[in-house]
């Protein structure tokens, strides 16, 4: 009998311990999913000294099973639906919600008559031609480059410390070359759809911006599929960067429309590019309401006013650190530094002394956001589902890294609107990590952020043009 109850107690044993063993196995694959990784919030006044480039690509793998991206408590997070690789997304007058999506040449629409964050049909609103393509992210497919044309020869001399001429481009300094005025592209037309990204209604048409051109669409409450081609308003610049987003002002007067430079930081581009530019609604009335913005791809109205917000990827290629993204409100007739300088008075490496007087009024951005984090979307919140200290705040959607050693981005944040001003980022939903890069290891991430938008049922949209979704965050009852 004693040996009985000895045998029993040894089978219990490691029965129990079998079972720790699995539900440590799980635990670890939960948590490898659910990596995140947190860098300081750069501070303008101490910003590091240049770099050599650690650039880590990675690779995108499959959502870990029984995986969801983490969300602050008294917050739930679901999948909305799945498309192929989502990007930004706007709703019509009468509540549907259309998506874009460069990779798959279209445009989608949900349709979600009772408003309770529940779609009951879709649609492909539009559909152009698809050829290969790359992943459409916020930066180009590859490492942008330092050079522009006849921008080729021997190094430099006196290259500053930390800077290679191969990589970042030939030192120029006060001989680098001014924007180039563009050439005529007021030329209207028919239209096409061309690996669309920014929409905005405006007057009875969808305005879509796509890589090449801005079109519009004919629309009437309740479309689902386009009623004719679209008409073609503008031309655009074409390689490089490759977002156009639009934005309207309140009264629907001005519009204006985000286009990112060709390169890394080469001096010398058109005028239109790096910039954020002001337009009539029929595409007359052209001038550059913003320049100096490397990347600007999210755009924005704070609630109550007609200030533009824009979402900025910065440049690659200056280290780690170097140099911070931002999100910022625009000042008409604003200079933001690129390609002569950044965050303010700091100077590039290759254009140090080039025009001083416009580099000493070049502005520094409102919120840095730690460098190569490849912010997207941006989008202020009003909805009263959530508690009362994200009002008004915005959350931006971050692309996620290539230019770094260790993964950033990939995330959503947060940051509160206090007397118009913004405060600290703060973490909102996240997860999306697997591996971040620390020692070396290859970055491993299951998801990109793209587009937020709040929802008519007050909930929060974000796209993931990786993960072939987009998420819907609510607040659970009782949390406000």
């Amino acid at each position: 009998m004693k040996a009985l109850n000895y045998s029993s107690r040894r089978s219990r044993f490691w029965r129990i311990l079998a079972t720790f063993a699995i539900g440590g196995a799980c635990l670890c694959t939960v948590l490898i999913g659910q990596n995140n990784v947190v860098q300081p919030q750069p501070r303008a006044d101490r910003l590091p000294p240049v770099d050599v480039p650690k650039p880590s690509r990675g690779v995108l793998v499959a959502k870990p099973d029984a995986v969801m991206p983490t969300v602050p408590p008294g917050f739930t997070v679901s999948v909305y639906a799945e498309l192929q690789a989502p990007r930004l997304m706007v709703y019509a007058p009468n509540g549907d919600l259309f998506v874009s999506s460069p990779a798959a040449n279209n445009i989608t629409v949900f349709r979600d008559p009772k408003h309770d964050g529940v779609f009951q049909a879709r649609s492909v609103y539009a559909q152009g031609e698809v050829a290969a393509r790359g992943d459409g992210g916020g930066r180009p497919g590859g490492p942008p480059p330092g050079r522009g044309p006849g921008g080729g020869g021997a190094p430099a001399s006196g290259a500053p410390s930390g800077v290679d001429p191969e990589i970042n481009g030939p030192v120029l300094g006060a001989a680098a070359p001014a924007c180039t005025p563009p050439p005529a592209f007021n030329k209207g037309g028919r239209g096409s759809l061309d690996a669309p990204f920014g929409m905005a209604f405006h007057d009875g048409y969808l305005y879509v911006g796509n890589t090449g051109s801005l079109v519009r669409y004919k629309y009437t409450n309740g479309d689902l599929k386009a009623q004719s081609e679209p008409e073609k308003l503008l031309d655009l610049p074409t390689g490089g960067h490759s977002t156009r987003n639009i934005i309207f002002n309140r009264a629907g007067t001005k519009m204006y429309l985000a286009v990112g430079s060709g390169s890394n930081n080469n001096a010398g581009e058109d005028c239109r590019r790096a910039a954020v530019l002001e337009f009539n609604p029929d595409g007359s009335g052209y001038r550059v309401y913003a320049s100096g913005l490397r990347n600007p791809v999210g755009l924005a109205l704070q609630p109550g006013t007609d200030i533009v917000w824009a979402a900025v990827n910065e440049r690659d290629n200056l280290g780690d650190d170097l140099v911070p993204d931002y999100a910022t409100s625009l000042r008409d007739g604003g200079f933001y530094g690129w390609p002569y300088a950044y965050i303010g008075q700091h100077y590039d490496p290759r254009y140090v002394g080039a025009f001083p007087e416009l580099v000493k009024r070049a502005i520094v951005p409102d919120l840095l956001i730690p460098s190569h984090s490849a912010p997207l979307g941006i989008a202020f919140f009003t909805s009263a589902q959530f508690p009362q200290r994200y009002r008004n705040g915005a959350f931006v959607a971050m692309h996620g890294s290539w230019n770094r050693s260790v993964a950033a981005g990939y995330k959503v944040v947060f940051f509160p609107v206090n007397n118009g001003r913004p405060g600290p980022l703060e973490d909102f939903m996240t997860g999306f990590i697997v591996h971040d890069g620390s020692g070396g290891t290859q970055i491993e991430r299951w998801g990109r952020l793209v587009g937020v938008t709040g929802a008519p049922d007050g909930s929060l949209l974000i796209s993931d043009d990786g993960g072939n979704r987009i998420w819907k965050v609510s607040a659970r009852p009782g949390a406000r």
